[in-house]
């Protein structure tokens, strides 16, 4: 998972001035890109088969609009193999743009990494759990997700590579 962050141009948190309440505001949500491979059916969809193993994967990226507005993506990839071979393979980005105000500046990746991928999370989840459904295989229900505990992984790890590094 990499996570990546870039500030809006020319725009700080602050942009309606240092006593706005902190807030956040869901613009929009929509689906960037969206891929769904079943590469063996239908042989892949006979019944008795061993239940297929699934790795999955979860990028987040965040980076500024003009008008104090952010960009965030949460891509989720699912990977389902059996015995070596290919069953499915989903790839999803999923974004939503918001509007944060109020939120200091040393805050404000906390805000784009973790609370707002909450938002967009279920709807994300769902659309993983229709595509499995409709390519012919169980709903593939996804557990949610600890974005603080990611988030504060990444940083770990950043710091430890920026230090080894050094």
């Amino acid at each position: 998972m990499s996570d990546t962050f870039s500030p809006p141009p020319g725009l700080g948190p602050n942009a309606q001035g240092p006593a706005a309440q902190p807030g956040l505001r869901i613009l929009a949500q929509y689906i960037r890109d969206l891929s769904f491979e079943n590469p063996k059916a239908p042989e892949s969809l006979r019944g008795g088969a061993s239940p297929p193993q699934i790795d999955m994967a979860v990028e987040l990226n965040a980076q500024g609009r003009e008008g104090g507005v952010y960009e965030v993506e949460l891509k989720m990839t699912a990977a389902a193999r059996r015995d070596g071979e290919p069953v499915f393979q989903i790839e999803l980005v999923y974004a939503g743009l918001f509007q944060i105000v109020g939120v200091e500046a040393e805050d404000l990746e906390q805000v784009l990494m973790i609370e707002c991928p909450r938002y967009l999370f279920p709807f994300a989840r769902r659309l993983f759990a229709d595509l499995s459904a409709e390519g012919g295989f169980p709903p593939l229900m996804l557990e949610p997700m600890d974005f603080a505990a990611i988030y504060l992984a990444r940083k770990a790890q950043a710091e430890n590579t920026q230090f080894g590094n050094a």
